[in-house]
């Protein structure tokens, strides 16, 4: 189980909108939980915001498939950068203060799109969306498991899912309106993510603060580590991790393109309603997912991802719609029960002083292995045509899950991290102190 303060010191600390001592207004807990979440669905907005928009790119400017996949690419590698050296950094500043530099670093990646007059300003935007995702990730995550009252502690991870889903449907049926219909078809949706990440950073601003102490540490501190007694635990909820972030290239990178190529549906608008498809079944399982042990959700979410790459393959061989929705919206549902299983298998055991650290080292695997396959994809794309790169995709995804399922089911029970051995004092605290 997810440590908890108790609910005489969550009443304290964590559940009232009151001033601090110094006179500084700052939110309670609900409010500060919803922050929170808002940081998290931002990083699936930023990620999906391009995925209408790289076919106009492609026009525009006259770009191969391997260049709008290098678009998508920069991406996850800029994510990569930033969690190798920065990915502990929220245990030792606090989830504040690295939530809102990332958010910043994203707020002038999407002005970056909304003004670019060519496709350099495009891969600076990228890259600067990527930096913001590095930093924000992981601290708004544990932000959410440490703003969950202990007794929805297993609905943190369903919470972060839902999050996810909404900033990912945002992205795609907003970004797929103001593409088509609306003016600036290539910089208005970029607009609104900037007005959205705007509010965030208000919003971030008055989270609790930090309280500097004893959390401080040398330079090889703020980099993501994984204590030796969680590593089968992490390699488990990483295999998943992985698996699911994944889907994500060839829904976010090469699905617009797909459609539009395979399919047969010019509409952007069109095709951002079927791909929503996928995060609306996301964020539905993700309700169902929380009722589930994370051994029976990795086990069915590697299943039913399998079978939805296979609709996938069948798909765009057949050129059919009606499969294309079914493998959509299985990858969708699978990508919720992988990663609500990861994350709540590696929350139940890590302790909260290393929480920050392990979590950028999942989300580190997660988009390294999505940078990686963008470009593998899209230079396969280029030279031998887009459904030879959609095979190889779900041939690598079904080979990932089927890892997920053996580890899944031969790894034993895993107990908790050992209490921390500070006094009861201490502990009472141990909820809060990122935020006081």
């Amino acid at each position: 189980m997810i440590k908890a303060a108790p609910a005489s010191v969550r009443g304290n600390v964590a559940d009232r909108t009151q001033p601090s001592v110094a006179g500084r207004f700052t939110l309670g807990r609900r409010a500060s939980l919803l922050v929170s979440a808002g940081v998290v669905g931002h990083t699936l907005w930023t990620s999906a915001a391009p995925a209408l928009t790289y076919g106009l790119y492609a026009e525009q400017w006259h770009l191969t498939h391997t260049m709008t996949a290098a678009i998508f690419a920069i991406y996850p590698m800029t994510v990569v950068v930033m969690l190798v050296g920065f990915g502990g950094i929220s245990d030792q500043i606090g989830r504040r203060a690295t939530m809102l530099s990332g958010l910043f670093a994203s707020l002038v990646g999407a002005l970056l799109f909304a003004v670019a007059p060519n496709v350099w300003w495009v891969f600076a935007g990228r890259a600067l969306m990527g930096i913001g995702v590095g930093l924000a990730a992981s601290p708004s995550t544990a932000a959410i498991l440490e703003f969950t009252s202990p007794e929805h502690a297993k609905s943190a991870a369903s919470l972060t899912m839902g999050a996810q889903a909404i900033g990912f449907v945002a992205a795609l049926l907003l970004g797929g309106a103001l593409t088509q219909y609306g003016p600036w078809p290539t910089r208005l949706c970029f607009w609104v993510l900037a007005l959205f990440l705007i509010v965030l950073l208000i919003g971030t601003w008055f989270l609790p603060r930090h309280t500097p102490g004893d959390t401080g540490g040398d330079r090889r501190s703020w980099m993501p580590s994984v204590p030796k007694h969680l590593r089968r635990a992490f390699a488990v909820s990483s295999t998943a991790i992985v698996a699911a972030y994944t889907f994500g290239v060839l829904v976010l990178s090469l699905g617009g393109q797909v459609e539009h190529d395979l399919i047969g549906s010019p509409n952007a608008f069109l095709n951002s309603a079927v791909l929503s498809l996928f995060p609306i079944v996301m964020g539905t399982t993700g309700i169902i997912a929380r009722t589930l042990s994370p051994r029976a959700a990795l086990i069915v979410g590697a299943l039913i991802s399998c079978s939805g790459m296979a609709l996938l393959v069948l798909a765009v061989s057949l050129r059919d719609l009606v499969t294309y929705l079914l493998a959509t919206s299985a990858a969708g549902g699978a990508y919720s029960l992988l990663f609500v299983g990861g994350l709540q298998l590696i929350s139940a055991v890590a302790p909260k002083r290393n929480r920050g650290g392990i979590l950028s080292a999942l989300y580190l695997l997660g988009y390294l292995s999505m940078g990686a396959l963008a470009l593998v994809l899209g230079a396969i794309a280029t030279a031998r045509g887009l459904s030879l790169a959609v095979d190889i995709g779900a041939a690598a995804i079904i080979l990932l899950n089927v890892v997920t399922l053996a580890l899944a089911t031969s790894t034993p029970t895993i107990p908790p991290s050992p209490p921390d051995p500070h006094p009861c004092e201490d502990h009472a605290n141990d909820r809060a102190s990122y935020f006081e």
